[in-house]
């Protein structure tokens, strides 16, 4: 059991996330979504809108970590409405949606902050046709009487790429493949990943829909791509170790600058934490530097 338990926090930690509670939130997002498109749609329309809506906030919140800060209420309601439309107007509806919902955001963003309108425009029209537009197809998919075996087509070629990268990045992961915006993703995990939505989508499209086995390819080779390119969209997560000191070298109120000076000339000349600790001077050393660093004539 112990050796389990050593090989899954292994696991884990190469990975940068927990199996486990992976696992249970995908089975459960699988559990909402066919209970949803069974039973009551328009449920299931509800759970993608609130989906897409938390996509889009998570969007916008990278585009802000690299310094586009686009207008997190403008995107909300532009990707509420092309949902909307996606789910009671259909393909039309879509269309004249995303036609009017781009240039409104557009100027709203010109007269918000004209400054750097360029990098926002393109970063906003991206944000609300990555999600809004291609999400209310999803919501179109849900309307056909093959809806349910065409949503749960894409949950499955989804899942393929997901769970065979992560498996083959965790055993085989060697050459990262954008190691600044997301370290743990390796082209072997790629390789693996479209290797098995390759002869997912080929199956599934050949004996589910009837259709050319190379359609189905196609189809999982795109989603690859759209998986990717979404993942690699989110913010570098910051590696950061606190350490602090356990022995107590100064015991009376002041002088408190002078310590830190000492602290940060010793930490900028790459002396390791540890050491300083252990060879931080006493409150009178630290009194006596206090006339050397702060007399000019001595400096």
């Amino acid at each position: 059991m112990d050796d389990f338990h050593s090989l899954n926090e292994a696991i884990n930690k190469k990975a940068g996330r927990k199996l486990g509670p992976s696992i249970l939130v995908s089975l459960a997002i699988l559990a909402v979504v066919f209970l949803t498109i069974s039973f009551a749609p328009p449920l299931f329309a509800i759970f993608a809108w609130v989906a897409i809506l938390l996509a889009g906030r998570e969007l916008t919140r990278a585009y802000r970590a690299g310094g586009i800060d686009l207008p997190d209420n403008a995107i909300s309601i532009a990707i509420t409405l092309l949902l909307a439309a996606a789910w009671f107007g259909r393909v039309s509806g879509l269309a004249v949606a995303i036609a009017i919902a781009i240039p409104c955001v557009l100027v709203y963003i010109l007269l918000r902050d004209p400054k750097d309108f360029v990098r926002k425009s393109t970063a906003a029209a991206f944000a609300i046709f990555y999600l809004a537009f291609l999400g209310g197809f999803i919501l179109l998919l849900a309307h056909d009487k093959d809806g349910l075996a065409r949503i749960f087509t894409l949950v499955v070629l989804v899942s393929c790429n997901d769970t065979f990268a992560y498996f083959a990045g965790v055993l085989f992961g060697k050459h990262k493949m954008a190691p600044n915006i997301s370290p743990k993703k390796s082209w072997e995990g790629l390789i693996g990943g479209l290797i098995a939505s390759l002869i997912g989508g080929a199956l599934v499209f050949h004996y589910a829909f009837e259709t050319a086995w190379y359609v189905g390819s196609a189809i999982g080779v795109m989603t690859v791509v759209t998986a990717t390119c979404g993942d690699l969209d989110d913010p570098c997560p910051l590696d950061i170790n606190f350490d602090y000191n356990k022995i107590q070298k100064k015991f009376d109120n002041y002088d408190c600058g002078v310590f830190s000076e000492v602290f940060l000339t010793q930490i900028l000349k790459d002396i390791p934490f540890d050491v300083i600790c252990q060879k931080m001077k006493t409150d009178r050393e630290i009194n006596a530097l206090r006339d050397v660093l702060y007399t000019p004539s001595k400096l």
